[in-house]
């Protein structure tokens, strides 16, 4: 999975890899989110604010693990 450089004040880079969305944030924890759909993916690749639709739409909605 290719982790893809974003420009945010909270997330470094993001990677999916069909069901779990991986973001390796600017304080340095990467975390695995769960079960994610791509509609939701699409939606914060294309987001004018990657960290604002991360708060909005994923946080707290799917299960996650912090893997780093």
């Amino acid at each position: 999975m290719n982790m893809i450089p974003v420009s945010s004040s909270d997330i470094a880079s993001i990677g999916y890899d069909g069901s779990t969305l991986h973001f390796l944030f600017n304080s340095g924890g990467l975390y695995a989110y769960y079960n994610v759909p791509e509609s939701v993916y699409n939606g914060l690749m294309n987001a004018s604010s990657h960290g604002k639709y991360f708060h909005a739409n994923i946080r707290g909605r799917y299960g996650d693990t912090k893997i780093g």
